[in-house]
């Protein structure tokens, strides 16, 4: 009877079935696209996160900051033989820590000890200057007219003290400089730092046993900007390294131009037993902060980064766009949600007064008024499920047109701390202190519990709106359906 009734009464007031549930699909469809939206943003800038540090870093650990006006930073110089042929040329290099800071190698496997850490490993950033050029002597130019102007007995030229007069004209020197960044990995736990955000497209990685071995790895817009290629060597600081495979980065830029052993690294920097970034992966996601404090505290002079310090850093598109969608967006879906709410609420209560005749009448038959309120909230519901049906498909279509876009959004890096210093070529993995920008192609996933939430919100809205009616309901009379009659 009650299915029967219920069939019946929504099929004969089709139209209003369909005013209610528009609403809250609208209201419905706004929350899944945003939610998606919002996955979405924070699935790009993990990304741009991981372009920084690489693939399952969770925090970074640096020396801290030298106090202002204690030093600790150096100018690059660069020194040239005298050489008496013009064509000679001149070539040297210079290779520099990254931010002039560097921490103990033993600090890595203190980071270890820290309850709450799974895996800890070291890194050392470089930056190598390297200046190629001549100096070319000029030539003495004699002044023609000086010695007519101006002559001694016998017609002598000369100016003043018997010096001939004249100018030195062209000379000069000429000079390319060029740098590049190059990391120290750890060639025994490559699978974390920042070679784990490229992929090896030609070549091979590292192998283990090369903790010593003069081999390298090269980003691949490096190589093809370069020329170099597997096989082929790379010079630093006078020592080759053979290039055994190129990776390509899997968003934005490369970590560094050229990947070398730690240990390597550490003899062409003459920083033995030094690394500039300790990657820690903690062992439970919700710990960090507290994975964070402890390392603070019982290693003293470091800077902790978390993921989340980091994603403070972004700004550009990428993050204004997460703004709006965190914020105006949440807020829009709030607004949207209780006015459909609202509305379906108040449409269903007038359509209860309209039927004042038609429950009056069924209360008069013996209905009670509690079967009346359940047969309401019971159409009240139905809108509802209908209404989150219709939301999901409008929402999904929503969220798959944003991913078959594809916005490009801009995320520019600022400065991460961290203890660098200000030397001219500071940044580099795990200290950022040049701005950086990527470009992040946004998408929107929309995941099974955002399904859920939207049957929930369905059901609510249902039940809101059958609150309304029900009450409205079960205050009626047979006396008013009387009434009515007359």
């Amino acid at each position: 009877m009650f299915f029967t009734y219920l069939r019946r009464e929504l099929r004969r007031r089709r139209k209003a079935a369909l005013v209610v549930a528009s609403g809250l699909a609208l209201g419905i469809a706004l929350v899944i696209v945003v939610s998606s939206v919002s996955a979405g943003m924070s699935k790009a800038q993990d990304k741009v996160l991981e372009s920084l540090y690489g693939l399952g870093t969770d925090m970074t650990v640096t020396k801290a900051a030298a106090a202002q006006g204690s030093g600790g930073t150096e100018r690059p110089r660069f020194e040239f033989d005298a050489k008496d042929d013009d064509d000679a040329t001149q070539s040297t290099d210079r290779v520099m820590v990254q931010g002039f800071q560097t921490l103990a190698a033993s600090t890595v496997d203190k980071v270890g000890e820290q309850d709450g850490v799974a895996d800890a490993v070291g890194g050392l950033s470089l930056t190598v200057m390297k200046v190629d050029g001549q100096f070319k002597r000029g030539e003495f130019k004699q002044d023609e007219t000086s010695g007519q102007s101006q002559g001694g007995p016998g017609g002598g030229q000369g100016g003043e003290g018997g010096q001939p007069q004249g100018r030195v004209e062209g000379g000069g020197a000429s000079f390319d400089v060029n740098s590049f960044t190059v990391y120290g990995t750890d060639v025994t736990q490559q699978d974390l730092g920042p070679l784990t955000s490229s992929k090896i497209t030609k070549g091979r990685t590292f192998k283990a046993s090369e903790t010593d071995a003069k081999v390298a790895v090269a980003d691949s817009a490096y190589a093809k900007e370069k020329g170099l290629a597997v096989g082929k060597t790379v010079s630093v600081s006078g020592t080759k390294y053979t290039i055994i495979g190129v990776s390509t980065a899997d968003s934005g830029d490369a970590a560094a131009n050229v990947y070398i052993p730690l240990k390597q690294a550490q003899t062409v920097a003459d920083s033995e037993d030094k690394v500039t970034t300790v990657y820690v992966q903690a062992a439970d996601s919700q710990q960090i902060d507290t994975v964070k404090a402890a390392i603070q505290k019982n290693i003293s002079g470091t800077t902790v980064t978390t993921s989340a310090d980091l994603a403070d850093t972004v700004s550009g598109s990428l993050s204004t766009a997460s703004d709006l969608a965190s914020s105006v967006g949440r807020w829009l879906s709030i607004v949207v949600l209780v006015a459909a709410f609202l509305v379906a609420g108040l449409l269903t209560s007038s359509a209860v007064s309209r039927r004042v005749r038609e429950f009056g009448t069924l209360k008069a038959l013996g209905w009670k008024s509690g079967r009346v309120t359940r047969q309401v909230i019971g159409e009240a519901l139905v809108n509802g499920l209908m209404g989150g049906v219709l939301g999901i498909a409008v929402g999904l279509a929503g969220a798959y047109v944003v991913t078959a876009v594809s916005p490009t959004l801009t995320a520019q890096l600022g400065s991460t701390g961290g203890g660098g210093g200000g030397g001219p070529m500071g940044g580099g993995p795990g200290r950022q202190t040049a701005s950086k920008t990527l470009d992040i192609a946004l998408t929107a996933p929309v995941s099974l519990t955002t399904i859920l939430v939207a049957v929930a919100l369905a059901v609510a809205g249902g039940l809101v709106a059958g609150a309304f009616g029900g009450w409205r309901a079960s205050r009626l009379r047979p006396a008013d359906a009387l009434r009515r009659v007359a």
